[in-house]
């Protein structure tokens, strides 16, 4: 009877063993079969998660050439507009010097003659000359003034000033009939000159003294 018993419970914790055995195993095969797919989803994640840091690098790469494309574009449209504006002042100066160049040219032709009627006038002085003739010759006169007064045109006829070979031609060179008159100082003026500010159109001829 005893015998019986013990190969009953025998059998009942063979049973048990094997039971232990096989779900042992189903656990193991579970969590063979999850870690794979754990990984798996991870995977996954990155993946979507890597494409995202990706544009957003590429975006800030983008953002920062288009900066830099944008700072040269202005350097260089700085540049062109100050090279313009230079060569706009550049330009202006040549039309103004031009323009003063042909003035002067054209007053250098008109001033003979005007100082021939200044000379016809003082002549008459002491030639008897018919009055309505020299009236004209006057009138012809005060046109000259009148015009180089128009354009600026200054007489240089001062005398008891340094000479200045800027603005004198020295025909002539002599004593001064006063001791306290410096060397080098004009006595009289032969022909006067004439300049427009500060640039001469035609130099007086002087005495001088030594």
């Amino acid at each position: 009877m005893e015998e019986q018993i013990n190969s009953s419970e025998q059998e009942m914790n063979e049973t048990d063993n094997s039971s232990a055995v096989e779900n042992g195993h189903e656990e193991t095969q579970e969590d063979h079969i999850n870690t794979p797919l754990d990984s798996t989803q991870e995977s996954n994640q990155n993946l979507n998660q890597n494409p995202e840091g990706e544009v957003a690098e590429e975006e800030l790469d983008l953002v920062a050439q288009l900066q830099t494309d944008l700072a040269h574009t202005k350097d260089a449209l700085l540049r062109k507009a100050a090279e313009l504006e230079n060569v706009r002042k550049r330009v202006q100066k040549e039309r103004i010097s031009l323009f003063e160049d042909a003035r002067i040219q054209a007053l250098q032709d008109i001033l003979p003659i005007a100082e021939d009627m200044n000379r016809t006038l003082e002549a008459s002085a002491t030639t008897e000359i018919d009055s309505s003739f020299l009236q004209g010759v006057q009138m012809v006169a005060d046109k000259f003034k009148q015009l180089f007064e128009r354009y600026g045109v200054e007489t240089i006829s001062e005398t008891n000033v340094p000479f200045n070979v800027d603005l004198h031609d020295a025909m002539l060179r002599q004593p001064a009939s006063d001791s306290s008159i410096p060397s080098n100082t004009v006595l009289q003026v032969l022909e006067s000159g004439y300049k427009i500010g500060t640039r001469v159109i035609k130099h007086a001829k002087v005495i001088v003294s030594e």
